[in-house]
């Protein structure tokens, strides 16, 4: 069994755990936020999740990183999860678990997830634009985008949905007439 495969059945119990937890107090849009403000940082600061995975940091030392970088007035639930997470020595997993539960938290609510990387810097009427096409596509119900710049890309997008890759980047048209012009 792969490490990937072992991550993802221990994240995934605890995602659904969280997701439990959140719906019973009504609190899964805050906490799915702070879920997201949580992944952003430990992606941002690999000091932070170096220390948080650290099997020789102390659980209270942990403990209060956690309640410092969440603050005073923070969802209950969502603290006393990643508490836990700390007492159970699972925090090392804890980027996978918030994205897990991210990503049941989006399939509860029939929300896709859009990742498009484009040259330029897409204005807030392309970004709508690409998330009305993406929403009739897959009948969802709303569309959660992603927007990255990739300065490979001479011009156009790359729009990824689940497994679903659509290449409207020039550099994509420019291989697909140059596939037709070598088969005609």
């Amino acid at each position: 069994m792969s490490a990937n495969i072992v991550t993802t059945e221990v994240a995934e119990p605890y995602a659904r755990a969280l997701l439990s937890l959140t719906q019973d107090s009504g609190s899964t849009d805050e906490v799915n936020g702070l879920a997201g403000s949580v992944l952003t940082l430990l992606n941002q600061s690999q000091e932070l999740a170096d220390f948080l995975a650290n099997p020789i940091s102390s659980a209270d030392a942990k403990k209060g990183v956690l309640q410092k970088i969440l603050g005073e007035s923070t969802n209950t639930t969502f603290l006393n999860f990643l508490q836990l997470l700390v007492d159970r020595g699972r925090v090392a997993l804890l980027i996978p678990i918030l994205t897990q539960f991210q990503a049941l938290v989006r399939e509860v609510n029939q929300t896709v997830l859009a990742e498009v990387s484009s040259a330029v810097e897409l204005s807030d009427d392309q970004k709508e634009a690409i998330r009305q096409k993406v929403k009739a596509m897959t009948d969802a119900k709303a569309v959660e985008l992603i927007a990255s710049l990739d300065s490979s890309l001479l011009g156009g997008v790359i729009i990824k949905v689940g497994s679903q890759v659509i290449d409207a980047s020039l550099r994509g048209q420019l291989r697909r007439i140059g596939i037709q012009l070598g088969t005609a």
